[in-house]
């Protein structure tokens, strides 16, 4: 089942506030929680739908694949990035098996689809600036050309700058991101639309967290920064008061920790009738990014004689694809085909850079500049090729019951691995290298739609899908990932299940799914050691059962009033015990972690005249971190308050907008992302979620 939010739901938000936060507030089945409260750090962000995390599922971007959106994105790029949160012009989620024409290699279930707004036909723009908690400044302003000449030409050209200080600790969040499109009909019969968006992100980090350290020392623990003494100290042994009262008082703090991105995205979009009943598509797409993921290492002695090292991973991702698609319509037929291929080259170097004895010269930024490092620790290099196909059937056997029915075939190879190792700080004579490949000729879907009574609507739907061996070189400097299971893995596969009924009237929506997910060979990511020193195990726990239950209701009571709830339920468990390092876990029929079994959501808006108020509150429930389940976070609630008024009649303006928000209003503490997980116990890779924060901003549009 499809659902759309619009533009008008995102513009209920803090302006820049995350579309994946957006998600998650208004729609039930969606799990997002960050450490900062437009939730822009890919960092501390935990994004899932149905148990699905933001790496299992298709997202695209007007088109465009987006990949693997994990941290230190590998394969893809994240949406944040990808594009000025302003110009979205609405999303189309599926919650259940997805869409066969989402081009994705990671599509286990659940699809996100991307769309900008055109270009307008009238000359005009929009600026808005966002001011309010830790200093926070956020520039947007666009313009449109207007139509330009008789064919119809027409562009827009967009730019975003925001400047943040961090609720706790010191250091910068700096984000800009421009933004240019152009339309350009192609007579009556279709248009061809260019791309260019770029996106710069230069962020200093918000530390990890273990449950002992909250307990101890509260969530306000955070680095050093910029107290180099201390963190000198430290690395020696001298640890700040409270710190002994922990069983791992080095790496509950280091001196700082930071991450740089740049990304540019291309693209070209050509939609052409060629009939009355056939139509083409075509997307081509280049996406270029660099990224830079700083820490400061106190187990490394650098060559100054200083007992620690400013550690980076310098990344560099190469995109190029083309998708091709073809619409048909006969009869009560509409039959769709297209292909898809992408070259992906990704490449991984870890570096150490030299910090100076206390006194004898300024510690090292950690936004760089990064230059003279005194060693490569290792270094990796990956290339990934693509081609996929789909054929699909939207058959209308009666007026009011619609049948789709299609499958998409699938074929990745990624080949590589170490291109350089340094053993003396790798602990490795050797570090892996080789090819794996995921091939599915028969990737089924089909679904049904029964509409009856005007108002009703019954839905089933059922699909197959295969997720591609992916790779990130972040925490995989030894080969343990590969010699644990070396014969074992095997690509995730899941077959969805999903029936629901759905009401919509004018004062009244109501929607219910029920779905099972029969997940086959789930591969499991262990986290163990420091976070400077941490390792990846991928080890496969088997089949995993998945049940859940979706339930949301709209009321429209009065004129401009409208009241949502929803409920969501999920009981995702393992299918068998694991075994990692000699020791055996007793996984079978535990939770998953990191996902709520609970969810509740509320929004209430009122609009009356030219003002606005809204509403909204989220309640999750507590979040394992632990695979045996021995080690949870607590559930919590988390509010929003949004007030909007509208000023008509301004001079030279054609509308003048004031919105204040209050982000996490009722100032409750709880955690918000989860990096990674561990077999057993406490994990030091929680994010604590913002305080209360305020926000106000004034948008023109002339």
């Amino acid at each position: 089942m499809e659902q759309t939010i619009t533009r008008k739901a995102l513009e209920t938000f803090v302006p820049g506030t995350s579309v994946l936060q957006v998600l998650s507030a208004t729609t039930p089945g969606v799990s997002f929680a960050s450490d900062d409260p437009f939730g822009l750090d890919t960092w501390a962000n935990t994004f899932y739908i149905r148990g699905y995390t933001q790496s299992q599922l298709g997202i695209t971007l007007d088109g465009i694949p987006l990949g693997d959106g994990q941290f230190i994105n590998a394969s893809g790029l994240d949406i944040n990035q990808a594009v000025i949160q302003d110009n979205i012009g609405h999303v189309n989620m599926s919650q259940g098996g997805g869409a066969l024409d989402v081009m994705s290699i990671t599509n286990l279930g659940g699809a996100l689809q991307y769309y900008t707004l055109d270009p307008r036909d009238r000359m005009g723009g929009d600026v808005s600036q966002t001011f309010g908690s830790n200093g926070t400044y956020r520039t947007f302003a666009r313009f449109e050309s207007g139509v330009l000449n008789r064919t119809g030409t027409k562009f827009s050209a967009a730019y975003a700058r925001t400047d943040a200080g961090k609720w706790k600790g010191a250091g910068d969040q700096f984000e800009q991101q421009a933004n240019f499109k152009v339309v350009q009909p192609l007579g009556t019969r279709g248009k061809v639309s260019g791309y260019f968006n770029y996106s710069e992100f230069d962020q200093y980090n918000y530390s990890d967290l273990s449950l002992e350290i909250i307990r101890k020392l509260g969530q306000r623990v955070d680095y050093y920064y910029p107290d180099y003494a201390t963190a000198y100290k430290a690395a020696l042994g001298q640890f700040p008061a409270g710190y002994d009262r922990l069983s791992d008082p080095e790496d509950a703090s280091y001196y700082d920790g930071a991450q740089l991105q740049r990304n540019y995205l291309t693209g070209i979009t050509t939609q052409y009738d060629l009939t009355d009943r056939l139509h083409f598509t075509n997307v081509l797409y280049d996406h270029q990014s660099g990224g830079d993921y700083e820490w400061t290492n106190p187990y490394v002695t650098s060559p100054s004689g200083a007992p620690m090292i400013q550690q980076v991973g310098h990344t560099a991702v190469t995109r190029l694809g083309a998708t091709a698609a073809l619409q048909y319509e006969i009869g009560n037929h509409t039959l769709h085909s297209g292909v898809w291929y992408e070259h992906v080259g990704y490449s991984w170097a870890q570096r150490y850079y030299s910090q100076p004895v206390l006194g004898q010269g300024a510690p090292r930024s950690g936004t760089g500049p990064y230059d003279d490092p005194f060693a490569t620790a290792y270094a990796m290099q990956f290339n990934t090729n693509t081609f996929q196909y789909y054929l699909e059937d939207s058959y209308r056997i009666l007026q009011n019951l619609r049948a789709h029915a299609g499958f998409k075939s699938m074929l990745t190879t990624t080949a590589g691995g170490a291109s350089y190792n340094n053993p003396t700080y790798t602990g490795q004579d050797t570090l892996p290298n080789g090819s794996l490949t995921t091939a599915g000729a028969f990737l089924p879907h089909v679904s049904l739609n029964w509409t009856f009574l005007g108002r009703n609507e019954l839905f089933f739907d059922f699909a197959k899908n295969l997720r591609a061996y992916t790779y990130n070189t972040w925490q995989s400097g030894n080969a343990w990932g590969v010699n644990e299971m070396p014969t074992n893995l095997k690509p995730e596969t899941s077959y969805n299940y999903e029936v629901g009924y759905r009401y919509n009237a004018k004062r009244l929506t109501v929607l219910v799914n029920l779905y099972h997910i029969d997940y086959r060979n789930r591969l499991a990511t262990i986290t163990v050691g420091s976070l400077v020193n941490a390792h990846n195990t991928y080890i496969n726990v088997g089949n995993m059962d998945m049940w859940g239950a979706d339930a949301g209701v709209t009321v429209r009571p009065l004129p401009g009033l409208e009241v949502f709830n929803s409920f969501s339920y999920n009981k995702s468990t393992y299918g068998r015990d694991v075994t990692s390092d000699g020791v055996t876990y007793p996984v079978a029929g535990k939770l998953e972690a990191g996902y709520p079994q609970w969810m509740y959501k509320a929004n209430a808006s009122y609009a009356f005249g030219d003002a606005r108020l809204n509403f909204n509150v989220n309640y999750m429930s507590k979040r394992y971190i632990s695979y045996v389940n021995d080690a949870a976070v607590s559930g919590y609630w988390l509010a929003t308050l949004s007030a909007n008024y509208r000023f008509r009649h301004v001079p030279h303006l054609e509308t003048l907008e004031f919105n204040l928000g209050v982000y996490n209003l009722f100032n409750q503490q709880y955690v918000g992302g989860i990096g990674g997980y561990s077999m057993s116990g406490d994990t030091q890779q929680l994010f604590a979620g913002a305080p209360r924060q305020i926000f106000g901003s004034l948008h023109a549009r002339f």
